[in-house]
């Protein structure tokens, strides 16, 4: 019985350490296939600030997008045609705008709803100030056309009170072509009048309303 035993061929198997070290995905050593690569550390890129021209570029770009933000929370609708506010004031508004093709009628000439925009958004601003900053609504606006202003003419306005009252005022608007020679007023192309309610009681929900107007008023 023993020498049957003895003669059965022996099935080698495997030692004890490679069973341990088998990885608990594949059937591969943990030591070639679960091996991570990490990435080398970014290096810090150094920050240069701008000198010389760069320094002026920058603050011209500052001074622009400045002016443009001044633009657009005065007057949105004013801002979206390209008009440029300038002085603002309750006892004077004053502006400017490239007549572009975006604001010209068919016959590619200044539209006059553009003008009358114009007359209202800076009267409407200088009446909201002069009011000491209480609601103000248009009663009424008339405007004249004088001449036309064409594509590329900059056409300046000027906005001041002919009337303060406790209940209304009266603006009157004038518009003219600039003179490219002396940067100034050369031929009038509209005039306005707008009456406008005033000492309207502000809703709750827009008291800070005239924010913008006191950061950009000379009062």
């Amino acid at each position: 019985m023993i020498k049957r035993m003895m003669k059965r061929p022996l099935v080698p198997q495997p030692p004890i350490h490679s069973q341990l070290m088998s990885s608990p995905c594949d059937s591969f050593p943990i030591s070639t296939h679960c091996t991570r690569t990490f990435p080398p550390p970014r290096r810090s890129q150094p920050t240069y600030l701008p000198t010389g021209r760069a320094a002026r570029r920058s603050a011209m770009g500052d001074a622009m997008a400045s002016s443009t933000s001044k633009k657009a929370e005065l007057d949105a609708p004013l801002h979206a045609l390209g008009f440029e506010i300038e002085e603002v004031s309750p006892s004077r508004m004053t502006g400017r705008l490239v007549v572009t093709p975006i604001c010209v009628q068919p016959f590619k000439v200044l539209h006059g709803g553009v003008s009358a925009l114009i007359a209202e958004g800076l009267a409407s601003m200088g009446a909201h100030m002069a009011s000491g900053y209480s609601r103000v609504a248009g009663m009424q606006l008339s405007i004249s056309h004088f001449r036309s202003a064409a594509v590329g003419d900059t056409v300046l306005a000027r906005a001041v009170p002919v009337h303060i009252g406790r209940s209304t005022q009266v603006w009157e608007v004038k518009l003219w072509k600039m003179d490219t020679s002396t940067q100034g007023e050369e031929l009038q192309v509209a005039e306005a009048r707008v009456t406008l309610l005033c000492n309207l009681q502000v809703p709750d929900e827009m008291k800070n309303i005239g924010e913008s107007l006191r950061k950009y008023s000379k009062l």
